[in-house]
């Protein structure tokens, strides 16, 4: 399988695209993370409610836009704002800020891009792959994209096939098989499962997971999938001595074929390490991970580089 045109051995996601500089999923992050040289660029996908894919991290408004303030009286029972709720044309209208705790109204993130500040919007999928690849195009580049089918069970409940229109957006910008630069990527494994054997999907899959996964798991992502994403925590843990344990999904998943990159590297939330370098010794060099989600992709990138990884 191909999943990079790199030199390097190793791949670095934008998460978010550069979030950690940036407000997350807007188009000027997805911009600087090109820049940097990431090899691919990650797309959350949510439908709007005449269908359109827009690329955000949730099925939420209110963290990270005015939403609230524009259409007050749109929200749902529970307080939030659905993604669902809102038309393309409405989703245009607002602006997007820094992540924020919706009771607090305090970014996620501090020290990163100033809260309420600059001007950021929401954008579909289409708009950011005509964007890669007219980048692609004019600088001689090829990164890949990297889009995530949100909530799938959420939308099969509310009527909409979000996978099916992704597959179909994607094969409109020739994204079809495993050597095109395009890995999709999902937490629900039936869904999953339905992308490659229903739909026939013959794109690089990753199965993303927050759960530990047993041998067994692991050998059955490897009958319909082509990576695993694992969130830190279960690639490895930290003991009262200080030292650090690794589990062995790593290995496991190598010994199917199956590439491991995981979730998510960033500088400003370094958990028990002492530095992002740290951290990334851990993760490239000790656990062997293929590649790696960060919101931080230059940092990274200069980390490989050095290391000639």
């Amino acid at each position: 399988m191909r999943f990079s045109q790199a030199q390097r051995q190793k791949i670095v996601i934008a998460h978010r695209g550069a979030s950690g500089y940036l407000p997350e999923h807007t188009l000027t992050s997805k911009v600087m993370a090109y820049q940097m040289g990431a090899d691919y660029i990650e797309q959350d996908l949510v439908l709007t409610k005449d269908d359109v894919p827009v690329v955000i991290h949730d099925i939420y408004l209110d963290d990270v836009t005015n939403v609230a303030e524009l259409f007050p009286h749109r929200a749902r029972a529970d307080g939030r704002f659905y993604v669902m709720d809102f038309t393309y044309e409405d989703i245009k209208t607002l602006e997007v800020t820094e992540r924020f705790n919706t009771s607090t109204k305090k970014a996620v993130y501090p020290n990163r891009f100033p809260i309420n500040r600059g001007r950021f919007g929401l954008h579909s999928l289409q708009e950011e792959i005509e964007l890669i690849q007219g980048l692609n195009k004019s600088t001689g580049k090829n990164i890949g994209i990297y889009p995530e089918i949100k909530n799938p069970e959420f939308h099969l409940k509310h009527g909409k096939d979000i996978s099916r229109i992704v597959l179909n957006i994607l094969a409109s910008y020739n994204y079809l098989n495993k050597d095109d630069l395009c890995v999709l990527q999902c937490f629900d494994i039936k869904e999953l499962k339905r992308i490659r054997f229903d739909l026939n999907s013959m794109l690089n899959l990753t199965q993303l997971t927050e759960i530990p996964l047993s041998q067994t798991d692991i050998r059955n992502v490897a009958s319909y999938a082509d990576a695993i994403g694992p969130s830190i925590a279960l690639i490895y843990t930290k003991t009262k001595k200080g030292t650090i344990n690794y589990s062995n999904l790593v290995k496991i998943a190598h010994g199917l074929n199956l590439k491991v990159h995981a979730y998510t590297f960033r500088a400003d939330a370094l958990g028990y390490f002492k530095s992002f370098e740290a951290m990334l010794q851990q993760g490239f060099l000790e656990a062997h991970l293929d590649g790696i989600f960060t919101d931080f992709p230059d940092q990274v990138i200069q980390f490989l580089n050095d290391r000639n990884l």
